[in-house]
Order: C-alpha cells, then sequence, then structure tokens
C-alpha cells in the first residue's frame, strides 16, 4: 500500500507537486467566495436588508482575502527562487502564464481589500472618531462601492477560470490542454466558495443554519453542481474522443490505481452523491441543524480539494 501511495505521488513525469494543487483549491475558494458573497448582497439589498450585516458576506469578507494571500505565498515557496518573486512584476514576459496570473492576482487583492472597506463602511466608520482620515478615505471608497463590486465580479471569474489556465503552460500534458478545464475549475470555485461561507458564516459570525441567506446559496448551489457534474462529463469525453494519447489519459485518470480511487471516491462520492443524497433523504428537522449543514460544506470543499489533487497527479501521469 505503501509503495502504491508513493509511486502515485512521485513519479518520473511529474512537474507540478501538491503545494500546487492547494494554491489552486485556495484561489479557487477565494473567488468563489466573492462570487457567492456578492450574490447574497445583492438578494439582502433586494429586500431591503443591510448586506454586510449577512454572515455569508462577513464569511466572503473573511475567506477571500486570507485564502487567496495563503495560497499565493505557498506559490511563492514553492518556487525554485521565491526571493526574486518580486522581478516577475518589474521584467514583464506577456507570453506567460505565470506573469499574467501574477498581475491578475495583484489586481484581485488590491480591489478586494478596497471593495471591502466600502461595504463596511458603517462599522468600519468607528475608526473615524480617532483618525479622520480614515473617514475621509472610506467615504470615497463608498461611492464606487457599485463599480468596484461589478470590478470584483469579473475578476473572481477571471480568477477562478485562471486557475485551470495555469496548468495549460504545461503543454506536455493532454488532461491539462483541454479547454473544459477551465470553466470546471471556475465552477468548482463556486461551489467550494458557496461551502466555505456557508461553513465560516456559521461557525465565526453565528449565521443561523435555516436562515433565507443559507436557503438561497442552496438554490444556487443546486445549479452549480448539476453544471459542475456536466463539465467533469464533458472533460473527459472530450478526451476520449480525441483518441491517441489523450485517451489514454483519460483511462490512466479514471480506470488505474490510486487516483482513479481519488476521483470516484473523494471527487464523486463523497463531493457530490452523498452530500444530495443526505440532502434529498434526510428529514426536514435534521438539516435544519447546523452540524448538518456543516457536514455537507465539509464535503463539498473536501471534493474539490481531492478534485485538484486528482487533476493535476492525474493530469501529469501521461505525457505527450
Amino acid at each position: 500500500m505503501d509503495n502504491a501511495i508513493s509511486s502515485a505521488l512521485h513519479f518520473e513525469t511529474m512537474v507540478w507537486p501538491w503545494p500546487i494543487a492547494i494554491y489552486l483549491f485556495l484561489a479557487g475558494v477565494s473567488a468563489g467566495a466573492v462570487l457567492i458573497g456578492i450574490a447574497v448582497k445583492l438578494y439582502r439589498e433586494s429586500r431591503g436588508q443591510i448586506g454586510y450585516e449577512s454572515g455569508i458576506v462577513k464569511g466572503m469578507a473573511l475567506i477571500a482575502p486570507i485564502a487567496v494571500i495563503i495560497g499565493l505565498a505557498i506559490l511563492i515557496i514553492d518556487l525554485t527562487k521565491p526571493l526574486e518573486f518580486w522581478k516577475m512584476m518589474i521584467y514583464w514576459n506577456p507570453s506567460s502564464v505565470m506573469f499574467w496570473g501574477v498581475m491578475l492576482l495583484s489586481v484581485y487583492i488590491m480591489v478586494l481589500f478596497l471593495f471591502l472597506a466600502a461595504v463596511f463602511y458603517t462599522p468600519l466608520m468607528a475608526i473615524d472618531r480617532r483618525y479622520p482620515i480614515v473617514g475621509t478615505v472610506l467615504a470615497l471608497l463608498k461611492r464606487f462601492e457599485k463599480p468596484m463590486q461589478t470590478s470584483m465580479i469579473f475578476l473572481a471569474i477571471a480568477v477562478g477560470a485562471y486557475t485551470g489556465f495555469l496548468l495549460s503552460a504545461l503543454k506536455a500534458f493532454p488532461i491539462f490542454n483541454n479547454p473544459v478545464l477551465p470553466i470546471l475549475f471556475l465552477v468548482s470555485g463556486a461551489s467550494s466558495g458557496a461551502a466555505a461561507t456557508m461553513l465560516f458564516g456559521m461557525l465565526c459570525f453565528k449565521e443561523k443554519a435555516d436562515s433565507q441567506d443559507i436557503h438561497f446559496v442552496h438554490k444556487i448551489e443546486k445549479p452549480v453542481l448539476m453544471t459542475e457534474i456536466f463539465l467533469l462529463f464533458a472533460f473527459f469525453l472530450g478526451l476520449v474522443f480525441a483518441g491517441g494519447v489523450s485517451a489514454e489519459a483519460a483511462r490512466v485518470a479514471l480506470m488505474g490505481d490510486f487516483w482513479s480511487y481519488i476521483f470516484w471516491g473523494g471527487v464523486v462520492f463523497c463531493g457530490m452523491v452523498l452530500p444530495w443524497l443526505l440532502q434529498w433523504f434526510s428529514p426536514r428537522s435534521l438539516t435544519h441543524k447546523p452540524g448538518f449543514v456543516a457536514a455537507l460544506c465539509v464535503l463539498s470543499l473536501s471534493g474539490v480539494f481531492a478534485l485538484r489533487h486528482f487533476i493535476l497527479y492525474a493530469g501529469q501521469m501521461t505525457a505527450i
């Protein structure tokens, strides 16, 4: 068993190891949390409620910046020369996927903090009593909240899709050069963002498991999950129809040893089938319990986490 796991984690064609999978997961969670948080904010505002008072929106404010910063830190540390990372921002290389990723994430993080300051304008104004300049800056940011909100939607979509485009830099692996991959990573990122905002909203900000905001996120989750299943099917079907090395890559990934178990057991069963079965067949008295909702969130996050590792490792097992 140990030899099987070792051979699954270390093989001749492997270029990028597990830290990249964690980065891809965290960046997707951040982007997904922003999309879900903004959706809940707009939902509350349409009903005459204050957006930032929602535990989901507060969860987004906590998760989105922390997840992307930790993910970026992991990516930098994994580089051959992490202390020279800053050179990518000074010496431009438009032909590099990594360069565009650094630029995108830099803008994303900057606009995210400005947007959060505008969203939480009212509670942050308490600082104005001691530092009046802060109030002036916050008032200016508040004026541009809607344009920043629109920008954050596009930036979150770009970051979510970029996690798939990043893998296309390894051109020798057919799984990574599948056009469905960026969309699949974007949609699965939205799924993980929904789970993360609900989980942290309940744990850190006392959001009720049967609140209207949680119900709204559940309504978003269902079509997102169906889209994710369709994209996974299209992803592997495209590889099979391409034939040759691409078809072999799909066979190794889905019917091999260790990573095929991760896919069918971790991604499909734990991340998709089991949460669906629990929601549909559990009594209503149980589905509104915080522990039940938290368990569903953990299962969903585990499935997306497994998907990132599966794609990264299984994708590198078959080269052109």
